[in-house]
């Protein structure tokens, strides 16, 4: 007769194999990471801190949800807690803001004629310029800050509501609104300081 203990120990083998998760999860939940951080190595380590609490919670693990479906949960969580330890202004963020400075007149809020939008004349039917205009906008996109590169990223290419973004990466709207006013600021200006 099997005592309660194993009864439990039986159910949950039946939700989860923990020792099938690096095969089945590591390059998905590492491809997560890197959409998210763009840091190999950070990426590397929030997944091993991802599969290292998943034991740990394994108790918690009720099989209501797939187990990649869980384990990404936790990987957000350790995505949160990441930025949240780095929200101090660093020097990336600085050097960013420092850019924008003269794009605006200080007395009338307006563009400077230096800083003002110019059209980048594209020819949307022309692969080869598609594809060089998509390279430079990679290099733009990676010298972003971090928090910054994640806000965009969740929002323009994963499509997520505002709201599911701010709760995510525990932002307030109002911070929201500014990280991507000048995230859009920083790009424009490196798309057309490097398109010719």
């Amino acid at each position: 007769m099997q005592n309660e203990t194993d009864k439990g120990l039986t159910a949950k083998s039946l939700h989860s194999d923990p020792l099938s998760w690096v095969e089945k999860y590591a390059d998905y939940l590492y491809g997560f990471a890197m959409s998210r951080l763009r840091d190999e190595d950070v990426a590397k380590d929030l997944v091993q801190d991802t599969f290292l609490a998943g034991l740990q919670r394994l108790d918690r693990f009720e099989g209501n949800s797939e187990e990649k479906t869980w384990l990404t949960a936790i990987l957000k969580n350790k995505i949160t807690d990441f930025y949240r330890k780095r929200s101090a202004v660093n020097l990336k963020v600085m050097n960013a803001e420092n850019e924008q400075q003269d794009f605006f007149d200080a007395e009338s809020g307006h563009w400077t004629e230096k800083h003002y939008p110019r059209a980048f004349d594209l020819e949307a039917d022309n692969p080869l310029m598609m594809k060089e205009l998509g390279s430079i906008l990679n290099e733009c996109l990676a010298k972003l800050p971090g928090l910054w590169f994640s806000v965009f990223s969740m929002k323009h290419m994963d499509d997520l509501a505002s709201e599911l973004i701010c709760t995510e990466l525990k932002l307030t709207a109002a911070n929201f609104w500014v990280i991507m006013h000048r995230t859009k600021l920083n790009l424009r200006a490196c798309l057309q300081k490097n398109w010719n």
